[in-house]
């Protein structure tokens, strides 16, 4: 199994994550994980912090000459912004030069608070910020190097942004392939559909004009998942219950579905589920669609993996008209600003990237195991094998 933990702050000196269960002789390099880190300031929307936030990566343990060890691997990207911060964040003793006490509606300022019983929101914020998704991204670039290994590819595209999204035929919308994603990160809006494209870009500079934000919804697309990842014997073996708390547990995103699961729920069952065909010249059985998102019965059924994640309007506004509370007072207030961006729909599009992938990874892992990176292919290989007809 693969296992993460961040630590850090937003305007702290760094980020840091460690990554336990890689197995040995994996390739790894720090421009590998900072090429990762660079897609996710991607973006039409983002606010400027993404322009001079560049992400300075140390891998600091676990690998050796551009390989892991089979120790966890630690990296951290340091806040090039942290000249400006070093009092303010200071570790030491002291005083914040300001207490925020006008909790924002939408984050976890207030309900963290009371929580900890902090008098000042910066305590909550600096943690529960986006900013954190950072580390994640760069366990991530971790996760897809492993699952390259294994034939697995994981990238996301932009479906919709405010009211502005793709068109669904009768076989879907357009999907990219792992060769396409170098066009989709090229998108100003990370969309694979030129039309919808343009119509997003609009959305974001409407919403933009008036001080406001957009949400909208990602689509992580997993392939070259083989078969039996996952397990129907407890709940939380499932690879979609995985998948989902995964996504899930990225800022501001509110809902996640896989395959056509919010589609399907109106249609009868003659039209909701996947056939079975056999492919004699693969040796193989075969889906041809993807109305189930790759898994059934909490197991990957060998096709596409498919998985939305749908994300709220930022509640940090450029216009702050929300109202709130100053807990000290008790008065009325308006939500304090912090710099935000009008949407980061394309950015939260790498970071479920990188949730689904370090499952998928984990998930490997446990079905195939191996200390060392050659005998987790053998494995991996050997199964395959043991499935042809």
């Amino acid at each position: 199994m693969l296992r993460f933990l961040t630590a850090g702050e937003s305007h702290g000196r760094a980020l840091v994550v460690i990554v336990e269960g890689l197995p040995s002789g994996l390739p790894l390099v720090a421009e590998e994980v900072g090429g990762e880190l660079a897609r996710r300031r991607l973006g039409f929307g983002r606010g400027p912090r993404m322009r001079f936030e560049a992400d300075e990566v140390t891998l600091v343990g676990g690998v050796r000459h551009g390989r892991t060890l089979g120790s966890p691997v630690a990296i951290e990207i340091a806040n090039t912004e942290w000249p400006k911060w070093a009092e303010e964040m200071s570790p030491g003793p002291g005083r914040p030069s300001r207490v925020l006490t006008q909790p924002r509606p939408g984050h976890a300022d207030l309900a963290g608070m009371q929580k900890y019983a902090f008098d000042d929101a910066r305590d909550v914020l600096e943690r529960a910020s986006a900013r954190e998704t950072a580390a994640r991204v760069a366990a991530g670039a971790c996760a897809k190097a492993l699952l390259a290994k294994l034939g697995m590819a994981v990238l996301s595209h932009v479906v919709q942004i405010g009211d502005a999204r793709l068109s669904a035929g009768a076989s879907g919308w357009p999907r990219p392939g792992p060769e396409d994603l170098e066009r989709v990160d090229a998108s100003p809006v990370r969309c694979f559909d030129p039309c919808a494209e343009a119509a997003m870009v609009a959305e974001v500079k409407a919403a933009a004009k008036e001080g406001d934000s957009l949400g909208g919804v990602a689509e992580v697309l997993a392939y070259g998942v083989p078969v039996g990842l996952g397990s129907h014997v407890h709940w939380d073996r499932r690879l979609d219950g995985l998948m989902a708390q995964a996504v899930m547990s990225i800022q501001a995103v509110k809902a996640v579905e896989l395959g056509e699961g919010v589609r399907v729920a109106g249609k009868r069952g003659s039209e909701a589920h996947d056939a079975i065909r056999w492919d004699a010249g693969t040796g193989t059985y075969v889906r041809d669609t993807a109305r189930a998102g790759g898994v059934e019965g909490g197991i990957s059924t060998g096709s596409l993996v498919v998985v939305r994640a749908y994300m709220k309007p930022l509640a940090t506004l450029n216009r702050p008209i929300l109202s709130t509370v100053d807990v000290v007072t008790k008065q009325e207030a308006k939500s304090f600003k912090e710099r935000t961006d009008v949407t980061s729909v394309p950015a939260m599009g790498v970071v479920a990237e990188t949730m689904v992938a370090l499952v998928l990874a984990s998930e490997a892992l446990r079905k195939f195991g191996g200390d060392s990176l050659g005998e987790l292919v053998r494995n991996h290989g050997a199964y395959l094998a043991s499935l042809r007809g």
